[in-house]
């Protein structure tokens, strides 16, 4: 099996790729080779599996057909600037989110064209295809009504990607993420940034800023289940899906609060102490829009699985990330 990723160096795309290292396999299938595509070409991880790697920007014409020449068997679809970037920057948001997404999209279609081909295509949308008005715990059913550019250009490719799949041209798996936390490295663009910099921060021994009220209550999954995720979604029989390709996967619901309380449990008063409040009203006005719980039950019937508590998502990280030591 030729495996694509797009979107690799980015921190699910990193963690995915060292996880499809570490099997060698996707479910019963070996890997053959694996291509790894980001705006800046991705680091080559140590492997016996051949591995090549590309700058790429979807966006740009004729990019997506390059990274699809070699007619890869599965695509990680991970490519995107995040929410509060893609909300700045109205023109930027929709070229790389949705422009890029139809570039691959049809980057595929005309690659059948020539021979049969139907890769499996894994596209990470967001749980920001919801917006208000919500019910306080949202069924599989729910509208999409996004209140942000960016929950708008991905609800439009989880369209697309329906489409292209009900056409034939992919076998697509769209899989609505919640909010990853704990994001390790820097703080991004996202206007979600802080309810990881909140966790992250103070683990670090360092100040963080809390820009919204502790009654915030959003939908989380650490970055391991992220990447769970990703390989069921690239192994799972895509025949029960029907032509409903995207899935909301199941997560965590807490308030900040809780993420507090989880933090103080785990690292102690010293670390709670750290988290600065500074009301930030564009952040908050974005996050007050956003779902706070799921259903998730036809995620679940198909095999997903996340976390359990607040408290296993800050072990994760430490453990991930802090070698399994506290500072």
């Amino acid at each position: 099996m030729k495996v694509l990723v797009i979107g690799a160096a980015g921190m699910v795309g990193r963690k995915l790729v060292a996880a499809l290292l570490a099997s060698g396999r996707v479910g019963e299938q070996a890997i053959t080779g694996l291509a790894l595509a980001d705006v800046i070409a991705p680091s080559v991880p140590a492997s016996t599996i051949a591995i090549t790697t590309s700058a790429a920007d979807l966006s740009v014409p004729e990019v997506a057909e390059r990274l699809v020449q070699d007619r890869p068997d599965l695509i990680f679809h991970l490519a995107a600037i995040v929410s509060g970037e893609a909300e700045a920057d109205f023109e930027k948001g929709y070229r790389i989110n949705l422009d890029g997404t139809r570039h691959l999209l049809e980057a595929i279609r005309l690659a059948g064209q020539a021979a049969p081909y139907r890769p499996r295509l894994i596209f990470t949308s967001s749980i920001a295809v919801f917006g208000e008005p919500l019910p306080a715990v949202i069924g599989d059913t729910q509208e999409h009504t996004p209140l942000t550019s960016y929950g708008t250009q991905k609800a439009i490719c989880e369209l697309l990607l329906a489409d292209y799949s009900r056409r034939g041209f992919v076998d697509g798996v769209g899989i609505r993420l919640p909010t990853i936390v704990v994001r390790p490295g820097k703080p991004n663009k996202a206007a979600s940034g802080f309810f990881s910099g909140i966790i992250r921060e103070p683990l670090a021994g360092q100040e963080a800023l809390l820009p919204v009220a502790d009654t915030v209550r959003h939908w989380f999954a650490s970055p391991r289940a992220a990447v769970g995720f990703l390989l069921h979604a690239a192994a799972m029989d895509t025949g029960l899906l029907g032509h409903q390709r995207n899935l909301t996967m199941p997560g965590l619901a807490a308030t900040v609060a809780d993420e507090i309380a989880a933090l103080e449990r785990v690292a102690g008063p010293r670390a709670t102490a750290l988290i600065r409040r500074q009301p930030d009203e564009t952040i908050a006005r974005i996050v007050a829009g956003w779902p706070q719980a799921f259903e998730a039950r036809r995620a679940r019937a198909l095999g997903f699985t996340a976390d359990s508590s607040f408290d296993e998502i800050i072990r994760i990280h430490i453990e991930d990330e802090l070698g399994g030591r506290l500072g």
